[in-house]
């Protein structure tokens, strides 16, 4: 059955657009509010893992995703920083399937963004305001637009303009650490393990490749701490020699590699505390708005992913007049139990990959161990939880 809701996604991001498809999926009418003048994502790589890669799969985006993504299977691993081998990475789920891409960030949202109507796609809108009452919420932008929902969707990122709707905002927590991040053809490292997501560890930082855009690019990542805070922002210009000079004398993979960049970018990592609230009347967070996570698991554009198809599922039933607060709360109720876990991992996987450990021997048990904990993130089917969640 096919709701007659209507929903205001607000944030035309990965997170908004993906809940947009999920809800469009199920019957759901939906327009998504975006304040850039166009859509696009800075940025680099992103990971799409077999937990939310089956959901667009559902969707019908599985080809598209085929056509831009990039496989990442064989030859993925763990190193210390002089290269002797830790332990394998995991790239399936339990039963062996490798539903495991490297993305440009780019590719995925154009990816996201084809598959709706461009009707539904409003750029140049900046929420400035929002209220609400027992008919339905109101959306207010700076272009002095207005619009009209019976729910929304606050899928604007970690400095959420809506979430103070629902919480006492609270500023983001600063890991200590900056992350450099940039992209490098393939053909200029020929002998590159072409599927491989490799990861080495040292003390206090660590530094990553994998391929996306169909393997033709490499996305790397070397993660560095920090004394001073480094803004969140995708497009800060980084300093290359300082990337090269802080991984001086690791394997000599990671400085061949690095020896061939020309530039890079750099940004702050922040996470927040779980959020004791995500939801109010008919407003509800998603995505880094309710629950930013720091990188080390890869899962912060797929958490995003899961809850746009949670909401899509719980709401699906959903009738004018519903109501459409109690949806939403057991929305929350399902949703920051997952979150919270995948936040915490996060945070401890940061701390393996920095080696912050007395006992490198124990590090590397709980490298190995930690497939366990990938193998039940990656089995997990979001849709067929949704559908037996009692309330």
């Amino acid at each position: 059955m096919s709701s007659n809701i209507h929903v205001a996604i607000v944030g035309g991001g990965i997170g908004g657009l993906a809940a947009a498809n999920a809800l469009r999926h199920r019957g759901i009418s939906v327009a998504v509010y975006e304040q850039a003048a166009v859509l696009g994502e800075v940025g680099a790589g992103v990971f799409i893992y077999p937990n939310s890669l089956r959901q667009l799969e559902r969707m019908g985006l599985g080809a598209a995703l085929a056509r831009v993504g990039a496989k990442v299977g064989p030859g993925s691993e763990y190193y210390r920083m002089d290269g002797s081998v830790v332990g394998k990475i995991l790239t399936t789920d339990s039963s062996g399937w490798n539903g495991m891409y490297g993305m440009h960030r780019a590719d995925l949202l154009n990816v996201l963004a084809d598959a709706l109507p461009p009707a539904s796609i409003h750029t140049g809108h900046r929420c400035v305001g929002f209220t609400q009452d027992e008919k339905g919420a109101r959306l207010t932008f700076e272009n002095g637009n207005v619009a009209y929902a019976d729910v929304v969707l606050a899928a604007d990122g970690i400095n959420s303009v809506l979430q103070k709707y629902v919480v006492e905002p609270s500023a983001p927590e600063y890991s200590g650490c900056r992350a450099y991040r940039g992209l490098i053809s393939a053909e200029k490292l020929p002998q590159w393990r072409p599927e491989a997501h490799q990861v080495w560890m040292g003390h206090g930082k660590h530094f990553m490749v994998f391929p996306v855009r169909r393997g033709e690019l490499l996305n790397y990542v070397g993660f560095v701490p920090t004394a001073s805070e480094t803004a969140e922002s995708w497009s800060a210009v980084g300093d290359r020699d300082e990337l090269a000079a802080s991984f001086a004398g690791w394997d000599p993979r990671v400085t061949e590699l690095l020896d061939k960049v020309e530039s890079c970018f750099w940004w702050g990592l922040y996470d927040r505390k779980p959020l004791g609230r995500w939801v109010n009347g008919r407003l509800t967070l998603l995505g880094d708005a309710a629950h930013p996570m720091l990188p080390h698991l890869g899962q912060g554009a797929n958490q995003a992913i899961e809850d746009g198809t949670a909401l899509a599922v719980l709401l699906q039933k959903c009738r004018k007049g519903d109501d459409i607060e109690t949806v939403l709360k057991k929305y929350e109720a399902f949703r920051h139990p997952r979150t919270s876990l995948v936040q915490a991992e996060a945070r401890k996987n940061g701390l393996r990959y920095d080696s912050k450990y007395e006992d490198l021997a124990q590090r590397d048990r709980e490298i190995a161990n930690a497939a366990e904990f990938r193998k039940s993130l990656y089995d997990y089917d979001i849709e067929k939880e949704a559908l037996s969640f009692p309330g």
